[in-house]
C-alpha cells in the first residue's frame, strides 16, 4: 500500500460536505431558558475538525451590533457557528472597516479555509460583527 494512501483518504475526508467536528448543529443554538441564539463564536480551532469549536465560547443574540469586539474577542475568532435562518457579517478592523464576509447558516469549524482577500484568511481577522435573523 503506498504511503499516499492515508493522505487521500484524510483529504477525501476533509472535503465531505457537513464536517462540523466538535462545534454545535446549527439547529441547536439556543439559550438555556430556550430563547433564540444567532451565533457562537469560538477562540480555538485545529487542523483535526474533532478539535475545533472549543476554548472560550461566545454566544451572540440576534441583533448584536458590535463594531468594536471586546479587546479579547478582537482578532482571535477561529470558529463559528450560526443559526438557520440567520447571518453574520464580520468585518477585518474595528468600526466595521476593512474586509467583510457574510457567514450563513451553518458550522464553520476551520476560518483558516475562508479567504480574506488574496494572501489571507478569516481566523485570527474578525474585528467587527453583525448578526440578525429572520
Amino acid at each position: 500500500m503506498s504511503p499516499l494512501c492515508p493522505l487521500l483518504l484524510a483529504l477525501a475526508l476533509v472535503a465531505i460536505p457537513g464536517v462540523q467536528g466538535a462545534c454545535p448543529a446549527a439547529a441547536d443554538l439556543k439559550n438555556p431558558d430556550g430563547t433564540r441564539t444567532c451565533a457562537k463564536v469560538y477562540d480555538k480551532s485545529d487542523p483535526y475538525y474533532e478539535n475545533c469549536c472549543r476554548g472560550a465560547e461566545l454566544s451572540i443574540e440576534p441583533g448584536t451590533d458590535m463594531p468594536f469586539l471586546p479587546s479579547d474577542w478582537r482578532n482571535v475568532i477561529s470558529s463559528v457557528v450560526v443559526a438557520p435562518r440567520c447571518e453574520l457579517t464580520v468585518w477585518s478592523r474595528g468600526g466595521k472597516d476593512g474586509k467583510t464576509h457574510k457567514f450563513t447558516a451553518g458550522a464553520y469549524p476551520r476560518l483558516e479555509e475562508y479567504r480574506r482577500g488574496v494572501f489571507g484568511h478569516w481566523s485570527n481577522a474578525i474585528s467587527s460583527i453583525y448578526c440578525r435573523c429572520w
